[in-house]
């Protein structure tokens, strides 16, 4: 079987799977929920029903969303031709760990507890595995270039606690690990699919820096290089109002994030506006693999879909035990029904 057959059998098993995502109508059922009973109820009826009734005092709701999302990834990949795409996205999740347990390997020294509950099995790198190497001490055995990055980081965090650049470094192996396994599976969509989620991080990064009035000079070294965007492009543009910083990236798709944004608005609203548009962006661009049978994006696309499901759930969930305004958290979900 040729690759190009080999991905449109894959894409042949996605399209089957999307029955099991929820449509619109599902999501409107558990936003008028009344509680979590009901809420529950009514995803006990859908392709999540098996896991609701898994759901027990040793096994938490948050634990069970976590199983589906694992076990959508180990579906896939048994059957896509290159394990490495799965691995690639699955990155992130590994990063994530990274910083959990140096954070963890910190705050016990400082006479704090360990976390290792906020550790996930989604990554593709064990999570009992990645425990052992880092107890023992065992760095070398580490994926991605952790291996030299672990000790680099406790000596950072033991001499001044600067979780902040400890963040930065691990970041900066993140896309650079994501852009060389883009390019050992020389797929042009996929590779452009990376470097558009590393412009996406950046102007994140900025805005976030923004707001603690960092300027060029210090923002530079945090923005991550691959995209499509200079980082010598970006870095002056944090000193400018955010309305301004569409037109200064014109050239970029991304610069439509931008069109909406008011300098005058509330800087959290215009965070939140903004993150909502990436999370659009980089579906819709996805989601262009529609067209075509055989696209290995038809991977992704399915993936980040199933994972803002998962998140568009527990958000419901959680609005369900509080006092959430359902119009407002109608708002904050993306891509429903897609």
């Amino acid at each position: 079987m040729s690759r190009k057959e080999a991905y449109g059998y894959a894409a042949a098993r996605i399209r089957a799977m999307e029955h099991r995502l929820l449509d619109a109508a599902v999501f409107a059922r558990l936003l008028d929920a009344e509680d979590t009973a009901s809420f529950l109820k009514v995803l006990s009826e859908t392709s999540y029903s098996a896991e609701v009734s898994s759901i027990s005092a040793e096994h938490s709701f948050d634990a069970m969303l976590e199983r589906v999302l694992h076990d959508t990834y180990e579906e896939i990949a048994s059957f896509v031709p290159d394990k490495e795409l799965v691995t690639l996205l699955r990155l992130p999740y590994d990063f994530s760990n990274a910083k959990v347990l140096l954070k963890s390997l910190f705050a016990v020294k400082s006479g704090g507890k360990k976390r290792w509950d906020l550790l996930t099995s989604v990554a593709s790198y064990p999570v009992d595995k990645l425990i052992a190497d880092t107890e023992s001490e065992e760095y070398r055995l580490l994926p991605f270039g952790l291996s030299s990055l672990y000790p680099k980081c406790i000596s950072i965090l033991e001499q001044n606690g600067d979780m902040l650049e400890v963040e930065r470094i691990l970041d900066e192996q993140m896309f650079k690990e994501m852009l060389n396994l883009a390019a050992s599976l020389d797929i042009p969509e996929v590779t452009r699919w990376v470097r558009l989620k590393i412009d996406g991080e950046n102007l994140r990064t900025m805005v976030r820096l923004k707001r603690f009035g960092f300027d060029s000079v210090r923002v530079r070294p945090f923005l991550h290089a691959g995209g499509f965007v200079g980082t010598e492009v970006l870095a002056p543009l944090v000193s400018e109002p955010m309305d301004t910083w569409g037109k200064a990236i014109d050239f970029s798709d991304l610069s439509a994030i931008f069109d909406d944004s008011e300098s005058s608005a509330d800087f959290s609203e215009v965070v939140g506006a903004m993150e909502n548009k990436l999370d659009d962006f980089y579906y819709a661009e996805t989601a262009k693999s529609k067209y075509s049978q055989d696209s290995p994006c038809n991977i992704v696309m399915y993936l980040l879909g199933k994972e803002q499901e998962i998140k568009n759930i527990r958000m419901i969930y959680v609005s369900k035990s509080g006092s959430w305004d359902n119009d407002k958290v109608r708002g904050l979900l993306r891509y429903v029904g897609n």
